[in-house]
Parts: structure tokens; sequence; C-alpha cells
């Protein structure tokens, strides 16, 4: 094995993904493998920043098939380039969410009003965050 190279268990040790999913990263176009020591892949050291970047993004809800237009986009690629910002501003509105939800259970952690769901301060907290979005009222065909 090329000492430049890492096995495919060296990646998903150190990048915490499991060898199937490399392999599935891999068959989708995300990854490449570097070759095959035997019949182990090996992948350069940087296929560790792309994964990372794939984890992150399928933490924050990116398709597989979205990742994969991130990963090979253009400057030229006008429409890839505004859903982008589209998916930016739908992760701006779900971290300002759960940044409100996370400070509502912050107070209700050290809170003393019995019960604590009656306390104003967890209530004003609590009444910023959105709850689900109600179904359009009207006749339906």
């Amino acid at each position: 094995m090329d000492a430049s190279t890492l096995d495919i268990a060296e990646v998903a040790q150190l990048s915490g993904v499991a060898p199937s999913a490399l392999r599935f990263y891999e068959k989708k176009g995300l990854i490449e493998a570097a070759g095959r020591n035997g019949l182990r892949r090996t992948y350069h050291p940087d296929a560790l920043e792309r994964l990372a970047l794939i984890t992150c993004a399928r933490s924050a809800g990116f398709s597989i098939a979205e990742i994969g237009r991130v990963v090979s986009a253009a400057p030229s690629d006008v429409d890839l380039r505004a859903r982008m910002a589209t998916k930016a501003r739908e992760l701006d509105e779900q971290i300002g969410q759960l940044t409100r939800l996370r400070d509502s259970l912050r107070h209700a952690a050290v809170c003393d009003h019995e019960p604590i769901v009656d306390c104003p301060e967890f209530k004003r907290a609590v009444g910023n965050v959105p709850g689900p979005r109600a179904a359009p009222s009207g006749p339906t065909t």
C-alpha cells in the first residue's frame, strides 16, 4: 500500500463513516478511491475532508443527490447556486428555531417555577418557537 493512502478501515475509523457508507458514497460519485490494496479500497487523505463535508451536509438535511450536485458545482451553474442560497436561508431559519428552543430548555433546566411550563419567561421563550405549520384552510379538491 502507498504510504500516502489510507485503506478503507482507516478511513472508516478516522471519519466515523461505516465502510458500507464509503462504498455507497463512492458509487454515487461523492468520493473516489485512490486504488486498491488487494481487495481493499484505498483513499487519499483528502477524502476525509470530503467525508466531513458529506457528514455535515447530511446532518443539515441534504439528500445524497443534493450533496452530489454541491460537490460537482461549477461557478457557471446559476440554478445550483440559487438552490444553494435557498438552502442557506432555510438553514438560517432552522438555526434560529433551534437557538430559541435551546434557550428555552436552558431556562427550564434551572427554573423553579411550578410547573415549569407556566413560567412566564419559559412561555415567552417557547412562544418564539414556531409550531407546526397549519394546513391551509378552505375547500379542497
